[in-house]
């Protein structure tokens, strides 16, 4: 039961991992790309065979321009694997991480002591015997932590968050320090370790061959380990690389007799590919993997900013929904308060004729009806906002302008009385009739009335209100309202139309907005020009095809 448990949480902890080369499964292509890279290791094997023996030109620098890329290639394969071990923390990762680096530092230890490189004879005097037990030792290195981590790859044990720098460094030093005792050894004690070459003179076979069998039978043993065991694409890399050190080396114990020739020459090329495969397919994941991370970054920034532009759309709609929300309350405040302020003048006047002595019954009655008719008009004002503002289909009527002229003015009477001003209304020839909304109509007009008794209550001097229509050569009805009062700044001229502008000390600035609303939702136009010698002349436009 623990088993079948524990096989079970395994899949969902290697989920919650990143996504690196050490736990990514290679791809069937990946697969078929290995396996024609060792075919093609084989090949050139099996080519070289027949001329092994063949001697080529001994080019000094070989060694040490090989060794120096060598170094380069195992160090920054090394970093590679180091880097994952920080982010799986597996020691498996630890394990072959200080095996590239072992094999970076012993080849530098292997190319100071190889004679002819930087001296005829090798750093120390060492001589040829010293870099060949350097080179066992080289080869036996990475099967050995191949075995390692084959060994440990599979164990759910694994380091500390707190510790795996220090594993890290830990690991760093012990390998430095067993190449430099490898190398302090091999160039001091020499003499204490049997002789494994000679160019002078023939080796028997087993001699010459004992150092290679040690590592192929390494080599053997890690590939036995690691086959079965291969799950990812660093294991299945691990095991190019290997073979690439095996084939090395049955070229370099058996068939080369010698130094610079071809079998020589081509071991040196699959030193490369030992040190390069595993660098180049780390570097290559990790740029598939980047590029992966930056289209889901980018996509992710898209898929951000489309929610952000869903947000903002959601807050200006919220915002336009709350102007709208002010917009109708600002509107119906400033829209019924002539209707209430008439009806509150009406009832004080009623009941200033039920007072009396003698109550006048008839003129009590009189004011009651005209404030239940303003009432009327308060709520038709209303209900017509509301239209407005929602978009509703709106009732359109055929009307006479000029009775509704006559209907806002009888609404101003007393305030035109207690203001002394004079009214002067101009008819046109004849009827004019238009087709619209006649409650919006007239409170078109009467906030133009309004608005001119307003500006003409301050002012001393001739105060007069005129108000005409007349019908322009296009067949459109022109409704004019001109004032004698403090007029408006050449500036203002054309804000005044704008909304929450006001000239008022308690205006609200939405007045004259609605009227021109009103009068576009009926195809017509609303402008406003000083009057002579003083004053404004509001005029508005109905189109033809509303008269």
């Amino acid at each position: 039961m623990t088993e079948s448990r524990d096989s079970a949480l395994a899949p969902a902890s290697r989920i919650t991992q990143p996504l690196v080369l050490a736990n990514i499964p290679p791809s069937p292509g990946q697969g078929r790309i290995a396996r024609a890279f060792l075919l093609a290791l084989l090949v050139i094997l099996l080519g070289t065979w027949p001329f092994a023996a063949i001697r080529l030109p001994e080019v000094d620098a070989f060694v040490p321009t090989l060794a120096a890329a060598l170094f380069v290639s195992d160090c920054v394969t090394a970093a590679l694997l180091f880097a994952q071990f920080s982010i799986l923390r597996q020691w498996a990762l630890l394990v072959i991480a200080s095996g590239y680096l072992f094999s970076a530092l012993i080849v530098i230890a292997h190319a100071l002591t190889f004679p002819g490189a930087f001296t005829p004879t090798g750093v120390l005097g060492s001589g040829l015997q010293s870099a060949v037990w350097l080179y066992w030792f080289w080869h036996a290195g990475l099967p050995i932590s191949i075995i390692g981590y084959a060994l440990l790859k599979d164990t759910d044990r694994v380091a500390d968050a707190r510790v795996t720098r220090r594993a890290i460094s830990l690991s760093v030093v012990g390998v430095f320090a067993l190449v430099i005792g490898l190398f302090l050894f091999v160039t001091h004690f020499e003499h204490l370790l049997p002789i494994l070459f000679v160019d002078v003179r023939p080796l028997s076979l087993f001699r010459r061959t004992i150092g290679g069998m040690v590592v192929l039978a390494l080599g053997g043993i890690a590939l036995w380990l690691l086959w079965p065991r291969q799950r990812s694409l660093l294991d299945q890399w691990l095991i190019v690389a290997l073979c690439a050190l095996l084939l090395e080396v049955a070229l370099a114990s058996v068939l080369s007799a010698g130094r610079y020739n071809l079998a020589w020459y081509a071991g040196r090329f699959y030193q490369l590919v030992t040190a390069t495969v595993v660098m180049v397919v780390l570097l290559a994941e990790m740029t598939r993997l980047y590029a992966s991370l930056a289209r889901s970054n980018a996509m992710l920034q898209h898929e951000r900013k489309r929610l952000q532009r869903a947000i903002d759309a959601q807050h200006r709609e919220r915002d336009a929904r709350l102007m709208t929300g002010d917009a109708v309350a600002a509107t119906i405040a400033h829209e019924v308060k002539q209707p209430l302020a008439a009806m509150i003048t009406r009832s004080e006047t009623g009941l200033r004729w039920l007072d009396r002595a003698v109550p006048e019954l008839h003129m009590a009655r009189t004011e009651f009806m005209k404030i239940a008719a303003d009432g009327h008009r308060a709520a038709a004002v209303i209900e017509s906002i509301r239209a407005n503002f929602r978009k509703d289909e709106r009732v359109r009527a055929s009307f006479d302008v000029d009775n509704l002229i006559e209907e806002a003015i009888s609404l101003f009477e007393d305030d035109l009385k207690s203001h002394r001003i004079l009214v002067k209304v101009e008819r046109s020839a004849r009827p004019q009739r238009v087709i619209g909304d006649r409650i919006q109509l007239q409170q078109v007009l009467l906030n133009l009335i309004t608005n001119a008794i307003e500006a003409m209550i301050t002012v001393d001097g001739p105060r007069e209100l005129a108000v005409s229509s007349s019908l322009s050569d296009d067949g459109d009805v022109l409704i004019s309202v001109a004032d004698t009062g403090m007029g408006i700044a050449a500036q203002d001229l054309q804000r005044v139309f704008d909304p929450l502008f006001t000239t008022k000390s308690r205006g609200m600035g939405m007045g004259l907005s609605i009227c021109r609303s009103i009068v576009q939702a009926h195809d017509g136009m609303l402008w406003v020009s000083p009057n002579a010698p003083r004053g404004s002349i509001f005029q508005f436009v109905l189109g033809a095809k509303t008269a």
